[in-house]
């Protein structure tokens, strides 16, 4: 067969008429509209592409080129008499050519139609509903997102199991996240779930989240046209929603604060509305970070509370349902309450800290000297790994795992020679950590800066003793870091009992998984038989869980209309199948391709049809810097069911070369660098 060769192509790219990761009923169309390469997006070259995906039987798309792709596609999918096709098109003008079609390979069975319907359609109403005023909350209407507040994607996934999603709305973004907030001078938002989330897919309201960074005593007025004034930059900019603290909302008082707020004058907020808001945030943020009766000093005191209460727990005779309950408990009491408060304390020292290098008090170099010099988890683990015995640094760390809330990540105690090189070299300590060789120049201040910052403190109204100042900051940061170890070790403890709750009743780690926590209430307060509840509880989670997998929704939510179309974010990574693999990193280069790659985490900078060399390896998966969700070596890695990452970009591509062993979690789309 011969064909003209196609010139002047507006639009290049590659459908697919099912979502082959999940089996859900998506158009997935990668298409670039810049170049006019026909061939950018099946080599994963093209740098500028977009991804779209469009729920199947939606007529309401505006735009002329997608429309009439979705067309075309239905009347293929027909013509062919099935539902998994891949799709080479191209545009010239207004007409649209079909260049290839092939049968594509589907991972999860293809979801029925009309009952992924009905879910979405669940989805639809749930925010329809939401999308009203609300008498006891600011602002016209929610936006939903998965990274701002307590940025749940990177926590726990944006598909996490049952158990771990029910255990981070228990133990915090139920109510303990509320309560630190009102604790703290903020608005009350007691009662309001932080977390919604829509068949298993967890998202933060915003709307809510925006609420609670309100000073209680600003007045109604000004509260809602900031609360507005936050929702409006949010949808217009979605790609903040992880940085809604920098570049979004006031949260504290910090000496540059007026020119930071030069953005409210742009919107129409008068002096008076910025003055208000000035004098609450100061008030508030004063009270917060004050040395000696700041609540950060409380929240200090009852994480080593927290401490003491978990070995009578842990070496008392109580079963293990009421083990599991009451360390909940305590963690939420004594662990994530006051770690949600220093936290919050922690933010306003780097924001305080950051103000001073705005303003010139502080060079750059000051403030990585003084950042240097923080005592924190990370930087005692890497000595105590060079000082202590392999015991007893499993004693201290054992509990911590990279997925913190997932029962099938393993424990440092639990998989040892998975996480930690314990052979020494010249380079590297015990655990394979990089021996630092710190050359930061001690922090310290000259007269003239400390003259000048006790000037610049008492100018804004603020404690003007230079010592304190810096020993809050710098007790702050830490202070968070350390909270955050010792309730994990009440999570982590809860978390294998549950898994031991299971084993007595030959139920599997893996089933536990899709338990919901809430059932541990249930028999800690009843006689109800365990095994009956957990299996139970086990098979509504599958369930539920079925359709989790099968849905995919935008990162940010703005409209109701959103989850049926929309366009992948730009520095979101396409993942690839629902699995999990851990390994070494093996970056391919000239000069080691022909080396073994077997169980390797493979690097290579495009998704281009000439590296299909590295499946000759039973490698565990593959990264890659540039390249579409429908691009060759995307398709290889569902058709081989091998776990990739494709398109990271080159921030996180950067990042994951220095490392030595990373987990690529596809399901939950995230790499985590484990060493």
């Amino acid at each position: 067969m011969i064909q003209p060769m196609l010139e002047s192509v507006d639009i290049c790219g590659v459908a697919f008429t099912v979502e082959p990761n999940t089996g859900g009923n998506y158009y997935v169309i990668n298409y670039d509209d810049i170049t006019g390469s026909t061939s950018s997006i099946t080599s994963g070259n093209a740098q500028k592409d977009k991804l779209l995906y469009v729920f199947k039987g939606k007529e309401f798309i505006r735009d002329t080129f997608i429309s009439k792709l979705c067309k075309c596609l239905k009347e293929l999918e027909i013509l062919f008499m099935q539902p998994n096709l891949d799709i080479e098109f191209a545009m010239v003008g207004n007409e649209l050519f079909i260049l290839q079609v092939r049968s594509l390979h589907v991972n999860e069975k293809i979801a029925s139609f009309e009952e992924q319907k009905k879910y979405m359609n669940d989805i639809y109403l749930k925010i329809e509903s939401g999308n009203k005023e609300n008498p006891f909350l600011f602002g016209q209407k929610p936006v939903y997102g998965i990274m701002p507040d307590w940025n749940p994607a990177e926590i726990i996934g944006i598909r996490p199991f049952p158990l771990a999603l029910s255990l981070y709305k228990e133990i915090i973004t139920d109510n303990i996240w509320a309560y630190q907030r009102d604790n703290y001078g903020y608005r009350n938002l007691r009662s309001f779930p932080l977390l919604i989330d829509f068949y298993g897919l967890p998202y933060i309201d915003t709307r809510v989240s925006f609420n609670s960074f309100i000073p209680a005593k600003l007045s109604e007025k000004t509260s809602i046209r900031l609360v507005n004034y936050y929702l409006k930059k949010l949808e217009k900019d979605p790609y903040l929603q992880d940085k809604i603290e920098f570049d979004i909302a006031f949260t504290c008082y910090t000496p540059d604060i007026l020119k930071r707020m030069e953005c409210l004058k742009e919107e129409g907020f008068n002096d008076n509305e910025i003055t208000e808001v000035v004098e609450t945030l100061r008030d508030m943020t004063n009270t917060i970070i004050d040395n000696k009766e700041g609540l950060w000093r409380k929240d200090y005191r009852k994480i080593h509370t927290l401490e003491k209460r978990y070995e009578k727990f842990i070496n008392s005779d109580l079963d293990n349902v009421s083990k599991i309950y009451w360390l909940l408990e305590d963690c939420k009491r004594y662990g994530t309450l006051p770690f949600a408060g220093l936290a919050r304390a922690g933010f306003i020292a780097v924001q305080l800290l950051k103000s001073l290098v705005n303003l010139q008090v502080l060079s750059g170099k000051e403030y990585q000297d003084f950042m240097g010099e923080l005592n924190t988890i990370s930087s005692t683990m890497k000595r105590d790994k060079e000082e202590m015995t392999i015991d007893a640094f499993i004693t201290k760390y054992g509990h911590l795992r990279p997925g913190t809330y997932d029962i099938c990540s393993k424990r440092y105690d639990e998989g040892k020679e998975i996480y930690f090189d314990w052979n020494k070299s010249e380079k590297e300590g015990a655990g394979g950590f990089i021996t630092e060789q710190k050359n930061n120049a001690l922090f310290k201040l000259s007269l003239e800066q400390m003259k000048k910052l006790k000037e610049l403190l008492k100018s804004h109204g603020m404690a003007d003793d230079i010592l304190e100042f810096f020993d809050f900051i710098k007790t702050a940061i830490e202070g968070r870091e350390y909270a955050k170890f010792v309730f994990t070790k009440s999570l982590s403890e809860a978390i294998r009992l549950f898994g031991e709750l299971g084993k007595e009743y030959n139920i599997s780690i893996e089933d536990c998984a899709y338990a919901d926590i809430k059932i541990i209430s249930q028999l800690y307060a009843s006689s109800m038989d365990p095994r009956d509840v957990l299996i139970n509880s086990i098979h509504r989670g599958k369930e539920k869980y079925q359709i989790t997998k099968s849905i995919i929704l935008p990162p940010v939510i703005c409209n109701a209309d959103d989850i049926y179309c929309f366009h992948a974010m730009d520095t979101q990574p396409n993942y690839v199948t629902l699995k999990q693999a851990t390994g070494e990193v093996y970056l391919i280069e000239l000069k080691n391709q022909q080396r073994n790659l077997a169980d390797k985490i493979v690097l290579i900078e495009s998704a281009d049809p000439g590296y299909d060399w590295i499946f000759s390896y039973c490698i565990a998966g593959f990264i890659t810097k540039y390249g579409g969700a429908n691009s060759h070596m995307a398709i290889r890695a569902n058709e081989l069911q091998i776990p990739a990452a494709i398109g990271v970009g080159e921030k996180l591509y950067e990042k994951i070369k220095q490392a030595k062993m990373v987990q690529l979690d596809a399901c939950n789309r995230r790499v985590n660098i484990l060493k």
